[in-house]
């Protein structure tokens, strides 16, 4: 047993999360309508942490996310945070931080659903989607706040389903409570912003 493994078991054991070593509850059939999981191959699932709260509330997992760049040859991990709910009804939508490629995009073409009352959110992030309009009205200024305050985070939302995590980062143990806090901040944010107006 590795460092982080025994780690990770320890943190199950004092914070209430159930610990398996893979993917053992079928997340990665979940996850592969995500643009997370097109990239590269012999993507892995390793370090599962899971709470769930009843029925109707939310089930949620972090884990490491692993895969293999084609390109580089590289191995990329990172810690991602998968929360599923059906007080969530999400149309296809990704979030990600804005680069210099995505705003050379915009000058060709390239989707981008900017807000106008809020420039700092729309210069940090490229947020694409099915439903321009109902992501429109249903990321109301709680939501962009939130978004402009905690910057280079990776959204992904489709339907009852929604993925968090940043980029390339794997995540220390010690940090894995601030996560699933920041998940819960977030889902509570977009199931609120859904529910019917």
């Amino acid at each position: 047993m590795d460092y982080r493994e025994r780690t990770l078991r320890n943190l199950a054991i004092t914070r209430g999360y159930q610990y398996t070593a893979g993917d053992e509850q079928g997340l990665a059939t979940k996850l592969r309508d995500f643009r997370l999981t097109a990239q590269g191959g012999s993507r892995t699932i390793a370090h599962v942490l899971r709470k769930q709260y009843g029925l109707r509330e939310y089930d949620v997992s972090l884990f490491d996310y692993g895969y293999l760049d084609y390109a580089t040859r590289y191995r990329t991990q990172q810690t991602v945070l998968f929360l599923e709910s059906q007080q969530l009804g999400l149309p296809v939508l990704r979030l990600q931080p804005e680069t210099i490629l995505h705003k050379l995009g915009e000058l060709f073409g390239l989707d981008d659903i900017d807000f106008v009352r809020f420039p700092k959110f729309s210069s940090q992030y490229r947020l694409t989607g099915e439903d321009e309009d109902f992501i429109r009205h249903h990321f109301t200024d709680e939501v962009l706040n939130y978004f402009t305050l905690h910057k280079g985070w990776s959204l992904e939302g489709i339907g009852y389903y929604l993925i968090l995590y940043k980029k390339g980062v794997l995540l220390p143990p010690d940090q894995l409570n601030a996560l699933y806090d920041k998940g819960h901040q977030v889902f509570r944010l977009l199931s609120s912003s859904t529910a019917v107006d």
